[in-house]
């Protein structure tokens, strides 16, 4: 028991003081007690107790409470529209898959319920009346950024092969370094992940990405990646001779990551951008490399990527559209900039300057600030499109469907390529968006449309 004074929200207070008066001993564990200890604000406060479920149900006669993981010894008590999960003290079974234990048993003693925990600092319970219970030296790991598996790490991960991912997204996330027998047993185990579902694993993953330390995480464990997205280990060892870059194509890849916000969506970008590179390899007369068509066999191998690790749709469709114009430079051309707003959307572009700027940081200074002063210029035009209210798509065109109708215009087909082109005209300057003039113009278009027909 150490002398740590943690403050507790008022509900977990409450719940602890009803159970121990109850005659059960009651902690706030896992998760939360680390967070407030490392002075963040804990998402969830999870209590484990003495009580077994059925005492915990007579201990909160007047609160609605949730049975759901109730076969785990978990009980749900709702509190001010909060629900708490309270699990009485447990040891896990044989696990059979390297995820779920087959059986679950009560154990007797909070150092029982705690040594079954996957690292040291996740491993720590408290109340008001006891202080911290810490049996396993989570504390000085806590101080000294070390992530460490409770007991043998081995045995951890083969427990659950979802702590392999979930350690380095803790290290990741907060910043640690992981103890040399946990991070020997990560590597040794990371086939263990095949065992694993492919939504838990991207679950985990999306979370690694957006840590502060994942340029480290991402090279130091490289290998553990490439069990679930094999598509990186052609870039490992791929050497770029090219000015531009001074970097392998994963050392670009993670400086790049690195560099962008903490966004899951553009961190994915990110890591899967340049992944076509090796496919594209072309080098010239000079011995120099280039990689045209790389963003499109880029496009092709993230979509494999993110669909086999069953990804939502709408993440893969962005994704995989960023990773095909990321390599496309704008500077101040308008016209290009309004072409690709109307392929990709507002939301997508604003994505599409802040990737190429994370990209540029990652290359070599070779030319850096002319691309960067170029960049700054596509970023202008940009913002003067939106603020102007400048047409690049068909919704700001001062014609439409109705108008061609009334013009005699009525095959759907014909009414789509002609405001197409029209759209395009405005794009390029060929046409103001003047309605006479647009009608005037989708007139003409008909005619040519029907004189090739005929």
């Amino acid at each position: 028991m150490m002398n740590v004074k943690i403050t507790l929200p008022g509900n977990v207070e409450k719940i602890i003081k009803a159970l121990s008066d109850a005659g059960y001993e009651a902690y706030a564990v896992g998760g939360c007690v680390r967070d407030a200890l490392l002075g963040i604000d804990p998402n969830d406060w999870d209590i484990a107790t003495s009580a077994k479920p059925g005492e915990v149900k007579e201990v909160f006669p007047s609160c609605e409470l949730i049975g759901v993981g109730e076969r785990h010894g978990t009980i749900g008590v709702l509190m001010d529209g909060v629900v708490y999960e309270i699990t009485t003290y447990r040891v896990d079974g044989d696990y059979s898959d390297n995820r779920h234990p087959e059986n679950v048993s009560f154990a007797q003693s909070i150092e029982e319920d705690l040594s079954r925990r996957d690292f040291t600092v996740n491993a720590m319970a408290y109340n008001n009346e006891k202080g911290l219970v810490d049996f396993f030296n989570g504390q000085a790991d806590l101080k000294y950024k070390a992530l460490r598996c409770v007991g043998n790490p081995d045995t951890r991960f083969n427990e659950d092969a979802l702590r392999i991912l979930r350690g380095l997204r803790f290290a990741s996330v907060y910043n640690f370094g992981i103890e040399s027998k946990t991070a020997a047993s990560i590597i040794k185990n990371r086939l263990l992940l095949n065992n694993i579902s492919e939504e838990r694993i991207a679950a985990e993953f999306n979370k690694l990405l957006c840590g502060v330390n994942v340029n480290y995480i991402l090279n130091r464990y490289k290998d553990v990646f490439a069990v679930f997205i094999p598509e990186i280990v052609s870039t490992f060892d791929f050497a770029q001779n090219n000015p531009h870059h001074n970097k392998t194509v994963w050392r670009h890849i993670t400086a790049s990551v690195s560099n962008i916000e903490r966004d899951e969506l553009l961190r994915l970008v990110m890591f899967l951008h340049d992944i076509g590179k090796p496919l594209a390899l072309r080098t010239d007369e000079k011995g120099i490399d280039h990689f045209k068509g790389h963003n499109h066999f880029g496009a092709v191998l993230a979509k494999n990527a993110l669909e086999r690790l069953k990804y939502p749709r709408k993440t893969i469709d962005d994704v995989c559209v960023l990773i095909e114009y990321h390599d496309v430079r704008f500077s101040d051309n308008k016209r290009k900039i309004k072409h690709v707003l109307n392929s990709i959307g507002v939301i997508n572009f604003e994505r599409l300057l802040k990737i190429q700027h994370a990209d540029m940081l990652a290359q070599s200074k070779y030319k850096r600030e002319i691309k960067l002063h170029n960049h700054e210029l596509a970023k202008k035009a940009f913002e003067e499109i939106i603020d102007n209210n400048e047409c690049f798509e068909l919704k700001s065109l001062a014609v439409n469907g109705s108008d061609l109708i009334h013009l005699g215009i009525t095959d759907g087909k014909t009414i789509g390529i002609i405001l197409d082109s029209l759209l395009d005209d405005v794009i390029d300057e060929q046409l103001e968006n003047d309605k006479i003039l647009l009608k005037k113009r989708a007139v003409e278009l008909y005619s040519e449309i029907n004189n090739e027909i005929n």
